[in-house]
């Protein structure tokens, strides 16, 4: 397999390295072409890292999310485009206060999906990758995504829809990722107290157990992409404001993920192709001349 491409769809500069960063790797890294689209700037994105919490960086955030991006980036090995819309920020109070004007979440999902049917026209992904209709959680610009990608999906071979965003292209899958799976918690929790160490990991696992238990019942498809769970490491070092280095994206070391839980987990939402489940391949059933088409 070689020559493939891949698409992810993602809200905010550090979405891509948080679901589905070690698959993406695996894939550049064998020779196929994949693609990261962010859609926002991730402007109004809280400092997470309170390293990072220092002047210059809050009154800069979009510059530096910017540059955050083009270090994951280079770590995964792939390609990257901004879709160029404002972040949203995530709402909160009672009542929620209304977003921003002219943010991302408030535009027409129609409008939008017209710039994604151009990112697809021209680089002609095979698979997609993109959010459920959950959102992966439900911030407005995560299920902004899913309702744009929807549309891209069935329009982009459309010759009638946009003609102005290039010739048309079919893509052959769509997958939702599902980067936070609830036994893979409790396993890497386990590591952590047979070395009499503390995990961070105890409030999300109540929080999930609470809310809706474990979406693993949805996935289809896991990747086996260990070997690249330091590149997934890297890339989400990158976002430097985004993740602490205490906190739960990397309180396990490589060494216990790579052992306790190897694979990334998606879910085929769509498809054009014949394929047979569970997957352990996003282009599984994709001819291997299909790049050529």
């Amino acid at each position: 397999m070689a020559g493939l491409r891949l698409m992810a769809i993602h809200a905010h500069p550090d979405d891509e390295s948080s679901k589905g960063a070690a698959t993406m790797a695996k894939y550049a890294a064998e020779g196929n072409r994949v693609k990261v689209v962010t859609c926002t700037d991730g402007r109004r994105g809280d400092i997470l890292n309170p390293a990072m919490d220092r002047p210059g960086v809050l009154e800069n955030m979009t510059a530096v999310r910017h540059e955050e991006m083009a270090r994951a980036v280079e770590a995964l090995g792939v390609e990257h485009v901004w879709l160029g819309y404002e972040d949203s920020g995530l709402p909160e109070g009672d009542p929620l206060p209304p977003l921003p004007e002219g943010s991302f979440a408030v535009q027409d999902p129609e409008e939008v999906a017209v710039k994604i049917v151009e990112e697809i026209r021209e680089f002609k992904p095979h698979v997609i990758i993109t959010y459920d209709e959950n959102g992966g959680y439900p911030h407005p610009d995560h299920l902004m995504v899913h309702a744009i990608s929807m549309i891209a999906w069935e329009k982009a071979g459309d010759a009638s829809f946009a003609p102005e965003a290039g010739e048309p292209w079919t893509p052959l899958k769509l997958y939702y990722t599902h980067g936070f799976i609830l036994q893979r918690m409790k396993l890497l929790q386990e590591a952590l107290f047979e070395r009499g160490e503390k995990s961070p990991y105890e409030l999300m696992i109540k929080r999930w157990e609470e809310a809706e238990g474990d979406v693993f019942d949805r996935v289809t498809t896991q990747v086996e992409c260990a070997d690249y769970f330091g590149q997934r490491e890297q890339a989400l070092t990158a976002h430097a404001t985004q993740i602490d280095p205490a906190g739960a994206f990397l309180a396990s070391p490589v060494a216990d993920q790579q052992k306790v839980w190897p694979t990334e987990e998606f879910e085929l939402a769509r498809t054009r192709v014949e394929t047979t489940l569970p997957e352990d391949d996003l282009f599984a059933g994709i001819d291997a001349g299909a790049e050529e088409e």
